[in-house]
């Protein structure tokens, strides 16, 4: 075991991660640790740079299954370059651009429904008069389709 590991209380400090935070990762296989012959916790100090991909990746959106697909591709071997890096980030572009577009839509229908004034549930495109939402489907239709997924921010 190399002798610049860390432990999981340094991890927890260094990431901004809890350690149950740390020991979920571990389970759903995103980060690795090597076991003392006590059976404590050590973690290369690469672990850093992939737990703030995943804490990037979260506030994203990505699902904890995106997260790992991505993770996947890095190399085991070496620490992720540069490289390694953009090429994972450059498909969150995409994804990306529809949850700002997303957000704007709903920011710009807010603002327009709070600013006229009318506060009338009759007219206002927000409210749901008779339920009539219910034919569309289930949670909150109206908001733009990224925003609304199942697995949004989970």
């Amino acid at each position: 075991m190399a002798e610049s590991s860390l432990t999981v209380g340094q991890v927890a400090e260094r990431s901004g991660f809890t350690r149950s935070a740390l020991r979920y990762y571990e389970r759903e296989g995103l980060v690795s640790a090597e076991r003392t012959e006590g059976g404590q916790r050590r973690y290369a100090r690469s672990v850093l740079r992939r737990l703030a991909f995943i804490r990037a990746a979260r506030h994203v959106g990505l699902t904890l299954e995106e997260i790992r697909v991505s993770l996947a591709e890095l190399p085991r071997s070496r620490t992720p370059t540069r490289r390694d890096w953009t090429r994972i980030s450059k498909r969150w572009r995409q994804r990306l651009n529809a949850e700002i577009e997303a957000l704007e839509a709903l920011r710009d229908g807010l603002d327009s429904c709070i600013g006229c004034g009318c506060l009338s549930l009759q007219r206002c495109l927000i409210s749901n008069p008779g339920d009539g939402a219910a034919a569309r489907g289930p949670g909150a239709v109206y908001l733009p389709k990224p925003l609304r997924e199942a697995e949004h921010g989970q």
